[in-house]
């Protein structure tokens, strides 16, 4: 059965108008404090507690954390000597001049010279990181390429968040010029995406695409104080239409504990980048008040457990399905695939120890898989020490430092489940604000209002640059319809 999506429910689900129901209070954070005034800065990966915590066990010579030091201070990257390029446009995509590894790379040193300053408390590389984010707040105005400038958005968006977060208070830092580039620059295009994704079907696009710009959507409204774009990227993580909600990302929960990554059935490296966005967006959100880790019995756990045991190596089961591709009264297609794919146990990204901690040390719950995995990735670093091409840069890293936490205890002693901070607005607070979800606050332009520059119907990637797709059908397959993905549930029915 084909079922047409229109234009008005596809921008409802895919998170454009936010409902008092759908909001921040409703994602299972404590409640009690869902009216906050404020939210938390810093507050996107990393607290107040986070930093202290950091500098207090490096200082003290403490295992694993001396460790993790040791791989940013040998990072290139985390030097204080390091020069910003900053372009005017950035580039990425075939067919255009590209550029945007000079983008990532400044990026990756602005971050990692601004958390060795939190560690040690040398001035020198909190200047630097101010230098490289100030150069590029004063020169950049695009973001442009194939469809895959829409990659750069999300994932160049929310790590610049992350760095600038990290000196906000900074005396030299021109922060209100970095929010308007942030949003003008970035969150708007992600915000863009998220409603139309480039003129195509909304399931064009696989897991990572939704996910990366997600996460610069949700980082932007942190950093830029707009409550009504953190609601909206946290009501698409819920519900949003694409493969990057979180039902659509792992569609398949079974009885053994473990869940299906749609995108295992692409390739590892793809699910693993999955996974990180998904642990980033989830650890953002917490450290706002918004328990997204935990939400609908967690779903990712169980998503990220079976791609821990995956890609060791171990046997999972995949549930086959087909997905519409194509634009939007355009050309169209479809996709499937029927099994998950090869791995290598060797491949590695630096994205399991902020996952483990958080499950099995603030929350005393068991992830046998995502734990082994952590223990073979670590000590994590980070950009620039998994290769030099933009694969080696999609995650910040350095989580043995960054995220190795005590288990959380009670007075007693006894393990205790530790809660998420305060909610920092409540659902209609948010939505009040966003009105019909075509606007919002400081540092972000309108998503109706933002077209999507360079590139018309036929600029479309399905897989991402330079994949190969397989054109295939499979016989008892359930279809895509009207690029919604449907799959045979082979035991429960979805929670």
């Amino acid at each position: 059965m084909t079922r047409q999506i229109s234009r008005r429910t596809l921008l409802k689900a895919s998170g454009a108008a936010v409902g008092a129901a759908a909001g921040i209070a409703a994602a299972g954070g404590p409640a009690s404090a869902a009216g906050s005034a404020s939210l938390v800065h810093p507050g996107l990966l990393h607290t107040r507690t986070d930093l202290d915590r950091m500098a207090a066990k490096v200082k003290a010579g403490a295992a694993p954390y001396t460790a993790g030091f040791a791989r940013l201070t040998a990072n290139r990257h985390a030097q204080s000597g390091w020069q910003p390029r900053p372009q005017a446009v950035v580039y990425r995509g075939s067919g255009t001049p590209e550029n945007y590894s000079l983008l990532y790379n400044d990026i990756h040193a602005a971050y990692q010279n601004a958390l060795r300053y939190h560690v040690t408390g040398e001035s020198a590389h909190a200047d630097t990181a101010v230098a490289i984010l100030n150069a590029w707040s004063a020169t950049l105005t695009a973001v442009s390429g194939s469809a895959d400038r829409f990659l750069a958005a999300g994932l160049y968006g929310y790590q610049f968040a992350n760095a600038a977060e990290l000196v906000r208070d900074h005396g030299d830092f021109e922060l209100a010029r970095f929010q308007e580039m942030l949003g003008k620059r970035f969150g708007a295009m992600s915000d863009d995406f998220l409603v139309r994704h480039n003129n195509a079907v909304v399931s064009n696009y696989w897991t990572n695409w939704d996910l990366a710009n997600m996460a610069c959507v949700l980082a932007t409204g942190i950093l830029c104080d707009d409550r009504a774009q953190i609601a909206r990227a946290v009501d698409y993580f819920k519900d949003g239409a694409g493969l990057g909600a979180v039902r659509n990302a792992i569609p398949v929960v079974h009885d053994d504990g473990l869940a299906e990554w749609l995108e295992a059935g692409r390739d590892q490296g793809h699910a693993l980048l999955g996974v990180g966005l998904m642990g980033t967006f989830c650890e953002m959100a917490w450290n706002q008040g918004i328990d997204l880790y935990g939400y609908d019995d967690s779903r990712f756990l169980k998503g990220a457990q079976y791609v821990a045991k995956w890609s060791m190596g171990g046997q999972v089961p995949f549930t086959a399905s087909t997905r519409r591709k194509g634009a939007v009264g355009g050309w169209s297609g479809s996709e499937t695939v029927s099994a998950a794919a090869a791995v290598d146990p060797a491949m590695t990204r630096p994205i399991w120890a902020m996952i483990a901690n958080h499950y099995t040390r603030r929350r005393g719950l068991p992830a046998t898989y995502v734990t082994r995995i952590a223990g073979r990735a670590a000590p994590e670093g980070g950009g620039g020490d998994y290769g030099p091409n933009s694969g080696g840069f999609d995650q910040l890293g350095f989580g043995t430092l960054a995220f190795t936490r005590d288990r959380a205890s009670t007075a007693g002693g006894t393990t205790a489940t530790s809660t998420a901070p305060a909610p920092t607005a409540s659902a209609s607070t948010a939505g009040s604000a966003s009105g019909s979800g075509a606007g919002s606050a400081s540092g972000s332009a309108s998503a109706s209002s933002a077209p999507s520059t360079q590139g018309g119907r036929g600029d479309l990637a399905a897989t991402g640059s330079g994949d190969v797709v397989a054109w295939t059908a499979a016989t008892g397959v359930t279809a895509l319809a009207g690029g919604l993905l449907l799959l045979r549930r082979r035991t429960r029915a979805r929670q």
